[in-house]
């Protein structure tokens, strides 16, 4: 045997296993890559936060994502927002196995639907991602905890008490909703009836119709409510794509400044309104405090200072400390009411 043949049989057995070596090599660089730009699964100090809201383009979610990113960049993790364009009920599931198959830190998401996202949900935490309901909650068992805008018998018996004001405590009614499914809407409606239903007995409520958190539907659905009843003496849209299309067809309708419109809105979305007399008054909390206490939310669990059990504390930046409730829920605070004195002491 030549030394010139002893040297490619060496040759031809040294490549192999440095191939070898190089492949176990990058699957562990992968595998290692993957947890630290996720943080699924806690530890490390780039916690990502994924905002995925019923629907894109909505100003309210817009405002929302505003204040998760802003809270997000303060305590220097990664923001990332992703959804769908329409609210349908199914239409999150894409994106939430996208997000627990890159592995993302947590997910704060407002539910199109209270069970349709379940499953997906939970596949999601089985992979370490962590789930933060915000604004429309979920079943409990899908979820770590649910940021409520503001306590929901708070939001409903807020609304009729301005209906009740605007329309003297007597007449017609009608509702202008988002979608069917949509659970804190549905909650919402389910007090209003029954607050109705005991303490203004003098006002009917006719009809509930659903806009679909589209802009072009609610103003359709206006329309054809006051067709319907020409007799309405009000209309409460709980919803801020609802209220802004409503007051839109108001205010160039043969209506406007008789049948009285309120519900929950953006002093932005709603100003022009509330100034030509189309809106006396609306409420709503502050969209943006309630996407930065998302992701402060977030943040604790990913980084296990919480687990989502009634009693824990966390400190959420500038909001301060705040405490988990019964069934994994945290408070925002109570709703506020916005009319032409103070609608331009607030930019959202």
């Amino acid at each position: 045997m030549t030394t010139q043949t002893t040297r490619r049989r060496g040759l031809a057995r040294f490549v192999p296993a440095v191939a070898a070596v190089l492949g176990m090599s990058l699957v562990l660089a992968a595998c290692g890559g993957s947890d630290d730009e996720g943080n699924g699964g806690g530890g490390g100090d780039d916690v990502s936060v994924t905002f995925l809201p019923k629907n894109l383009g909505n100003p309210y979610f817009e405002t929302s994502s505003k204040g998760g990113k802003a809270a997000v960049e303060e305590f220097e993790g990664t923001f990332k927002e992703v959804g769908p364009s329409e609210a349908t009920p199914d239409s999150q599931v894409s994106y939430i196995n996208t997000l627990t198959q890159q592995g993302t830190g947590a997910i704060a998401i407002s539910a199109n639907d209270p069970e349709a996202i379940g499953d997906a949900l939970q596949e999601a935490r089985d992979a370490g991602t962590k789930v933060v309901t915000f604004d429309s909650d979920t079943k409990p068992e899908y979820r770590d905890l649910f940021v409520n805008q503001a306590d929901a018998k708070g939001i409903a018996s807020k609304q009729v008490e301005l209906i009740a004001k605007a329309i003297g405590d007597q007449g017609k009614i009608a509702i202008l909703s988002a979608s069917a499914n949509a659970t804190n809407q549905n909650e919402w409606i389910k007090l209003m009836e029954e607050d109705l239903k005991a303490n203004h007995p003098k006002i009917q409520l006719v009809e509930t119709v659903y806009g679909d958190d589209d802009d072009q539907t609610s103003f359709d659905k206006t329309a054809a409510l006051l067709q319907k009843h020409p007799d309405l003496k009000g209309i409460v849209s709980p919803t801020t794509v609802g209220i802004a299309a409503a007051a839109r067809y108001l205010s160039d309708s043969q209506y406007k400044g008789k049948v009285q419109l309120t519900g929950l809105g953006t002093p932005d979305q709603m100003r022009e309104y509330v100034k030509n007399g189309t809106v006396g008054s609306f409420a709503l909390w502050n969209p943006e405090d309630l996407g930065y206490l998302t992701a402060f939310a977030a943040k604790a669990l990913v980084d296990g200072d919480i687990k989502g059990e009634e009693g824990d504390t966390f400190e959420a930046g500038k909001l301060g400390e705040y405490t988990v409730g019964a069934d994994g829920v945290v408070l925002l605070g109570d709703p506020l009411e916005f009319n032409k004195d103070n609608i331009d002491d607030f930019q959202f």
